[in-house]
């Protein structure tokens, strides 16, 4: 199946387990961006009949969209999204792409979160959507990052996003979206 990912675009392969409500509502959700997007490529693979997708990219829940760039595996998005997700998420992946062929290169972001910070969570879907880049830092994890992270904003909670140098504390949307140009 990934032999039919194409070199030059933007690839998803939706790895779900037919008959399970979440996969299925994300399989149907997918169905309906589809119908609103045109130019990407879109595969889905049913774990059921297929076994080594998911083995080969430590993929150990169903439903899971694997994102790639060309041929280069970068992110999963994971769960049931409704098709305005979906529908966003291609249509940054044309537009990143198209921004990216101008020669115009995005800023280095640096998210700091915890995996139980919903506005951690709400910040990198938001960068998601939006087709950025981005490193993120579990400082629950990391002593060290943790510590970097209060030197330089004076603040311990999360979520925290380092854009080119400047700290915004909190999901400052209208700040991120100004420094990173969305629109």
């Amino acid at each position: 199946m990934l032999q039919q990912l194409q070199k030059e675009k933007k690839n998803y392969v939706l790895l779900y387990k037919k008959g399970s409500e979440t996969s299925d509502c994300s399989y149907q959700s997918i169905e309906k961006a589809l119908k609103e997007v045109k130019e990407v490529n879109v595969l889905a693979a049913n774990v059921s009949s297929v076994r080594d997708i998911h083995a080969k990219y430590a993929i150990t829940s169903a439903p899971s969209l694997l994102v790639f760039d060309g041929l280069n595996f970068t992110k999963i998005v994971k769960g049931c999204n409704d098709d305005g997700y979906y529908k966003s998420l291609f249509e940054s992946a044309l537009f990143t792409a198209k921004a990216t062929e101008g020669g115009k290169k995005q800023k280095r972001v640096t998210v700091y979160s915890t995996p139980s910070c919903s506005w951690c969570t709400t910040l990198k879907k938001h960068l998601d959507v939006n087709g950025i880049r981005y490193s993120d830092i579990d400082v629950s994890k990391d002593q060290k990052a943790a510590e970097a992270m209060v030197k330089r904003s004076g603040q311990q909670g999360v979520p925290q996003t380092d854009i080119a140098g400047q700290m915004i504390i909190g999901f400052d949307k209208n700040k991120i979206n100004s420094l990173l140009g969305i629109q």
